[in-house]
């Protein structure tokens, strides 16, 4: 890795700079919705995410303004053929090695070693810049839920980016 610190609130407030300033999500005083996992982790489905703007080649990459969608990539996909688009972070580490915000390979071994169950087939990907927590709420997470839902796992992993 570079080493290279990312100010993350200065560097939002310089992109920004042109429209009002933007209004922090404080959700401290909301409960935490954490649900214990009911069986071992070696007996558990996972599934995968980023918000670090990864894709396959062969998709289109995000957008770099409020892009509230989603990339699937099935969870044998080379990371060879992921690429990534995110101006939030500077990319070069995760464009030479994308499981530094997307562990897919590392999961991959995980489930090899025996230490999780089952990787889903499929993970999902999202540029996590995004200006807006009104489109956050109604756009992103409602594909993120429909996502989840048939792939039936007992473990959401998010990786933020």
């Amino acid at each position: 890795m570079s080493g290279a610190r990312v100010d993350y609130i200065s560097r939002t407030r310089e992109l920004y700079a042109p429209i009002p300033p933007y209004q922090w999500a404080d959700n401290r005083s909301r409960p935490v919705p954490w649900t214990p996992l009911v069986k071992p982790l070696p007996q558990c489905r996972v599934a995968l995410a980023s918000s670090g703007g990864i894709y396959r080649r062969d998709q289109p990459p995000f957008e770099l303004h409020d892009d509230t969608t989603i990339r699937t990539i099935p969870t044998d996909t080379p990371a060879a053929d992921l690429a990534v688009r995110h101006f939030g972070y500077p990319t070069a580490d995760a464009e030479r090695d994308p499981n530094c915000v997307f562990p897919l390979e590392r999961m991959r071994e995980l489930v090899a070693a025996a230490t999780v169950g089952a990787l889903a087939p499929t993970a999902l990907t999202f540029m996590g810049g995004i200006y807006s927590q009104r489109r956050v709420h109604a756009e992103l997470l409602p594909r993120v839920v429909d996502f989840l839902k048939p792939l039936q796992v007992d473990l959401f992993l998010l990786i933020p980016a």
